[in-house]
Order: structure tokens, then sequence, then C-alpha cells
């Protein structure tokens, strides 16, 4: 029969420690701003970060997450978003704009800080959905920086952001203008 009394203490936690199977992860809950769509509702919403009134606008919603922070914090803010209702005339299936829209974001770390890259190769905007192009890549870089300044706040080190724009084509070149870069500062 098996005996813990006579296992040395580091046999003990080995053992222990491979019995969890080695997936020991840290799962933080953290809130995520997503840039959501309106539609189906009779509300428009003032974005303050871009003076525009819109059917659309940016909550954010606890999520919980494991992964690379900040980067997992960055891609989840393209997650699927139904919003729970009350009303059966509300059939909205899905809510966040960067889905409904099919654009993609991804982050990683380099040596100049945290790499955005929104790829919107295939961007396209239902009809349903009353907003521009640009109109969606503003509120998606109110939802980042959001998103970023909530995760930062507690942070020692200053955090330099870089967000660039793929798969422009000739049609809509002109919205690399809102590539931006921008340095989030620890708070004293």
């Amino acid at each position: 029969m098996f005996n813990v009394h006579n296992l040395p203490m580091k046999s003990l936690f080995l053992a222990l420690l491979f019995s969890t199977g080695l997936n020991a992860t840290t799962i933080s809950v953290v809130p995520v701003h997503e840039p959501l769509s309106l539609h189906g509702t009779d509300v428009d919403d003032i974005i303050s970060d871009t003076g525009e009134v819109l059917q659309a606008t940016v909550l954010a919603r606890p999520m919980a997450l494991s992964g690379a922070f900040p980067e997992v914090l960055v891609e989840s803010i393209r997650t699927p978003h139904p919003i729970p209702t009350n009303n059966p005339n509300y059939k909205v299936a899905e809510a966040n704009l960067l889905v409904l829209c099919n654009i993609t974001i991804g982050a990683e770390m380099t040596e100049k800080g945290l790499l955005v890259k929104l790829n919107i190769t295939e961007l396209g905007i239902p009809q349903k959905v009353d907003i521009t192009s640009r109109q969606l890549l503003k509120i998606t870089l109110v939802a980042l920086k959001r998103t970023l300044e909530e995760y930062h706040s507690p942070q020692n080190d200053q955090l330099n952001v870089i967000v660039a724009i793929e798969g422009t084509t000739e049609k809509n070149a002109s919205l690399l203008d809102l590539q931006a870069t921008f340095t989030l500062e620890p708070k004293p």
C-alpha cells in the first residue's frame, strides 16, 4: 500500500505537481473593452474619444483570461459577444463590431513595445450596421486604449504601443492615417 509518510517532502511536492497534469496556468478576471454595435436597439451613443454620435459604443465586460499579458487582452477585444436581453424583439446574435465586420486583431511584444496589428483584409460592414470603415477603426482604437489603460494602471513601467493597419487596398489606403503610437505611463 502507498504511504505518503514514507516519501521525502521534495518527492511529495513533485508527485502533487505531476498529478495536476502540468496544466498550471494563471487565470485572471479582467475588464476588456469592446467596440459594440447597437443595431437592433433604439440607442445611439456619443463616443467622447472620437466626438461622434454612432449606433455603436465601447463597453467593458469581465473576462477570465490566461496567457501572455497584455497581448491576450488585445486579442480578446475581438471576442464574439451576443448581448443578453429580456426582450423577445431583440434578435441580434452578434454585437462585437470586429467580429461583425471581419477585422482581426493581434498583438506581440517587440523591442519597441507592444505591436498591435489590425488586419482589414476581409473587412466587410453588414448593411444593418450603420458605421463607416473609418469610424469602425476609430472606435476600435478607443476600445484598445481603454483596455490597455485599465490593465496598465497598476504597472510600474511605461508601455509603448504601436498600432499598425494591415490589408489595405487602393480604395481604403487612406485608413493608414489611423495607424498610431502612444505611450502609457505608470501611475504615480
